[in-house]
């Protein structure tokens, strides 16, 4: 039986379509949109500062072994935004300075990492955006245990396909597949065109409850049946 299972290096995502999802904030995403957004545990180590719009490549590896993960680095190309599932494993740290160094010199925007990193003060330096399930001074070893690349895993909770769009900033990550990206971009943007529109009726004085109808709901559930 393989141990490594390999997948296709996928399609990198539309130049244009980054564009426009990087005009919109991850939250904006979501006030519509409840799926693929990975968990609140996978936190900020460095944040990026602005929104992230980059294609997903997948890495799966197991417990103390990141064989496959030195493998993957050689296939990441600029604009790729590396998620690493650790298979539940919580205790060792697969991604310290001299990997980190490895994937941003490769190209990488970004990485997700399902479990702990190590060397943050490292990580930091380079200003190669990262999210991560904490930190951990146990460190994975070439155990040569197997593992996949670029085929679906999950990480934060979260479904996460070779080639799918990644949209990340300070407030968190969302994974959208391709071919739901135009119906989200559109939204999003439509909506981000709107942010903001009440700070200046709310400085004039008027209530954010009037102004977003929460009040008028409250009043007509206190009113007498």
């Amino acid at each position: 039986m393989k141990k490594y299972h390999i997948g296709s290096v996928p399609k990198q995502v539309d130049p244009e379509l980054i564009a426009r999802f990087e005009s919109v904030e991850v939250a904006t995403i979501g006030h519509f949109r409840h799926r693929g957004f990975v968990h609140h545990s996978i936190s900020p180590v460095v944040e990026p500062g602005r929104t992230l719009v980059g294609t997903a490549v997948t890495v799966a590896i197991p417990a103390t072994d990141s064989t496959l993960l030195h493998h993957a680095i050689g296939f990441i190309r600029p604009g790729d935004f590396l998620f690493v599932d650790r298979l539940g494993d919580d205790r060792h740290a697969c991604i310290g300075g001299g990997v980190a160094f490895a994937i941003k010199t490769a190209g990488a925007i970004g990485v997700v990492l399902d479990g702990p990193c190590t060397d943050v003060e490292e990580i930091l330096e380079l200003d190669l955006p990262f999210w991560s399930r904490g930190v951990s001074g146990i460190t994975t070893r070439l155990n040569d245990l197997g593992g996949s690349l670029n085929l679906p895993i999950s990480c934060g909770n979260v479904p996460v396909l070779p080639g799918d769009i990644v949209v990340a900033d300070a407030s968190g990550v969302v994974v959208i597949p391709v071919d739901e990206a135009e119906e989200v971009v559109e939204e999003a943007i439509a909506r981000q065109a709107r942010a903001g529109r009440n700070k200046d009726k709310i400085a004039a004085g008027e209530k954010l409850g009037d102004l977003s109808g929460a009040s008028r709901l409250v009043a007509a559930a206190l009113e007498p049946k």
